[in-house]
């Protein structure tokens, strides 16, 4: 953790919504003139497109396991060194990952690969990263410790399936059977890696389906905010104003002395109203430091 130069990760499972809390924080970031460099999880992964397919031939010849949940398929020891090392200097080196060719066209690449590594680019004030595992700890790294908000989106499990088999249909083309493979593939990664990320959060934002996902592959439709509930999750519930957030998120109640249950429909606005104080707290505790 950096007075000087803050670290706000936002880590959850592949179709958790992760995407769409960034989202969220740029709308914050503009409106309050914050200058974040942006780096997402994907280009921390070990192989490319070509490379990965040819990794899981391989393991699953070889009776092994490999995803992208698990430390075989990423790079951890270069994301703790990005997040240490801007945690020092406010620099660091990244890369990024080209997901379909609108992305890859200026740079001349196929999609599917990695641009080459390069510095942060200078005059930001805050890092921010997005992806897998923006929380991991292994025994050989730990990445969570340096985050100075570490924001966890964990929907049910059977939601998160289904948002990931709608995505990977749609923006992805894959078949729905190759998904299900992969859902499974990645399920000893998952428990192993990705779940453990969530009682190492300051904040936890669990979207919880109001309608019946009991068979999550044969859902045609996903579960729109407003037939969810949203938990959110305070690690330290010291500093949150729980009477103010529960005024403004109409319909909203205390589960537990550090949880606001509210309408799935509040997601948006909960997180301005929560994130909003937080980021001027890491801003105005860097003023003071330099």
């Amino acid at each position: 953790m950096s007075a000087k130069h803050p670290i706000i990760s936002i880590t959850g499972s592949s179709g958790a919504g992760t995407t769409t809390v960034k989202g969220t924080f740029e709308q914050i970031f503009r409106r309050e003139h914050v200058t974040a460099a942006v780096v997402e999880g994907d280009a921390f992964h070990r192989f490319d497109r070509s490379e990965m397919r040819e990794m899981l031939a391989a393991a699953q010849r070889e009776g092994r396991s490999l995803s992208h949940f698990g430390p075989d398929g990423n790079l951890f020891e270069e994301l703790e060194q990005l997040f240490r090392s801007y945690g020092e200097t406010g620099t660091g080196r990244y890369r990024k990952y080209l997901h379909d060719d609108a992305e890859a066209a200026p740079y001349g690449q196929p999609p599917g690969t990695f641009t080459g590594w390069e510095e942060l680019p200078a005059g930001n004030d805050v890092l921010f990263y997005e992806g897998l595992h923006g929380g991991i700890a292994t025994d050989r790294v730990d990445v969570a410790q340096h985050a100075d908000l570490l924001v966890g989106v964990v929907p049910t499990i059977n939601l998160e399936w289904i948002q990931k088999l709608h995505r990977d249909k749609t923006a992805r083309g894959h078949s729905h059977e190759a998904i299900v493979d992969t859902i499974l593939r990645r399920m000893p990664d998952y428990v192993n890696y990705i779940v453990p990320q969530f009682s190492r959060t300051h904040i936890n934002f669990q979207r919880v389906p109001i309608v019946d996902t009991s068979n999550p592959f044969i859902s045609r439709t996903i579960p729109t905010l407003d037939e969810s509930m949203l938990v959110i999750r305070f690690r330290d519930a010291h500093g949150i104003d729980f009477p103010y957030l529960l005024s403004m998120l109409h319909d909203s109640f205390m589960s537990r002395a550090n949880t606001i249950v509210c309408p799935g429909g509040k997601m948006d606005l909960a997180m301005q109203l929560i994130f909003t104080p937080l980021i001027w707290q890491l801003l105005e505790r860097k003023k003071k430091a330099t």
